[in-house]
């Protein structure tokens, strides 16, 4: 992989007792692969998918997490 670019989208909202917190995330992942060897889209998906399974972010915030898809 070359280059990683992520530009997350957040929806703010407000919770039961009227507080702002942000309640959805967008991620909009763009991927710049070098070389012959790139991996296929399902390959990319289960990645993405394990790597956010074990971020310590996704696992530390109660915000809805999307990945809107990957770019290339």
């Amino acid at each position: 992989m070359d280059s990683y670019e992520d530009r997350a989208v957040g929806k703010m909202s407000k919770n039961a007792n009227g507080a702002e917190w942000i309640s959805d995330v967008t991620l909009n992942v763009k991927i710049v692969y070098g070389g012959e060897k790139k991996p296929s889209h399902a390959d990319e998906a289960r990645l993405h998918h394990a790597a956010h399974a074990q971020c310590f972010i996704a696992n530390s915030v109660k915000t809805n997490i999307v990945v809107a898809g990957f770019e290339h």
